[in-house]
């Protein structure tokens, strides 16, 4: 008999289709954690509307979705780079700047005055693995100095799409293993460690820290990680029901939300090359067990609040010492328009309480 070529084209197809699906059901996709869902942390924000300098920020916020009109795609990183690095001026009084090179890693020590140079804490930046730099990220690396004592330690870490996402992760462990032993004045140990990172590179602290566990390194005596993602698969319900919400976010990343979710896998996996879910990339499904006291914070109305929220309760199971601090209203990173935004404030006090409790 027969079989018409048209026919068994789309037999091949479909086989094709199904295949791709059940490799992204059940190898690139991640373990359920709806049980993790749970409410947790505590909310600090009073009951009410948003402030009136919340509601500027995301007035000011509007020019940067539109950023990208009329730009051809080749530009598109370019000029996110160039936006985000000059987004927020060197206002800090009195922080000196100096360039560093972190065990092969190009840095910057960030010293506010009258911190100690023995007290150390790695700053992770963020920028979804494609734009940030010690420079966009001074406002926040300032401050950190400030409230920590410390000297920060700010690394500019190999970026996307010219390197592959491995780059990164290697980038902080060689950058942390070097300021163990090295301090802005030269070799020496440390006193205190402490490591940081918001988004992206919330994402890079918390993969690092489970590594520092699993290789036997000295553990940060503390470590805060601002709005992190935790899960490469985008499987956490904020990022679609939150869309809205997120004036940060939403205007880049809203339009994922309406791409089926095992495209989102292949596509993940086509771009670094390493499976979704695996806790490279994905701390949230690691072992988190172990781990030294964590500080994460969130935003309620962000995509990536349940990222949040879910690392921190299976950190919780495990036994690890996390605390979750939530905001409503607040942007994404809402840290960095301090101190023009009284939340921002409030929420580098709490940083600071924790790391001195630690």
């Amino acid at each position: 008999m027969n079989v018409h070529p048209l026919l068994v084209a789309l037999f091949l197809l479909f086989a094709l289709a199904l295949l791709a699906w059940a490799i992204a059901r059940f190898r690139l996709q991640g373990p359920d954690l709806s049980m993790f869902d749970r409410p947790a942390g505590r909310c600090l924000s009073p009951p009410g509307p948003a402030s009136d300098a919340h509601r500027a920020v995301v007035a000011s916020l509007g020019g940067a979705a539109r950023l990208l009109d009329g730009v051809p795609r080749s530009r598109h990183v370019a000029v996110l780079r160039q936006y985000i690095d000059t987004l927020f001026p060197d206002d800090a009084q009195g922080v000196s700047v100096t360039p560093a090179d972190a065990g092969g890693v190009r840095a910057e020590w960030v010293l506010a005055p009258g911190a100690d140079p023995a007290r150390r804490l790695l700053y992770i930046h963020g920028g979804a693995f494609i734009m940030g730099s010690p420079r966009s990220h001074r406002r926040l690396t300032s401050r950190f100095s400030e409230i920590s004592g410390a000297a920060v330690l700010a690394i500019d870490y190999r970026l996307m799409p010219e390197h592959p996402r491995i780059a990164g992760i290697q980038d902080c462990r060689s950058a942390y293993g070097w300021m163990l032993d090295n301090g802005p004045q030269g070799a020496g140990p440390a006193a205190r460690v402490y490591v940081a990172g918001d988004s992206a590179g919330g994402n890079l602290t918390l993969s690092l820290l489970a590594w520092i566990r699993d290789h036997g390194l000295r553990a940060p005596d503390a470590a805060v990680a601002l709005s992190p993602l935790t899960d490469a698969t985008m499987g956490s319900p904020s990022l679609k029901q939150n869309r809205p919400t997120d004036p940060m976010l939403g205007p880049f990343f809203g339009a994922l939300a309406k791409i089926p979710h095992s495209l989102l896998l292949w596509g993940a996996w086509l771009q670094t090359r390493i499976r979704p879910s695996d806790p490279l990339v994905s701390p949230v499904y690691g072992n988190l067990a172990g781990l030294p006291p964590l500080l994460i914070q969130s935003s309620e109305a962000e995509m990536l609040h349940d990222d949040a929220r879910r690392y921190a309760n299976k950190a919780a199971a495990a036994g690890s010492p996390v605390t979750l601090q939530t905001w409503t209203h607040m942007v994404h990173v809402w840290q960095i328009f301090h101190p023009d935004l009284p939340e921002g404030r409030e929420a580098f006090e709490e940083i600071r309480s924790f790391l001195a409790t630690h």
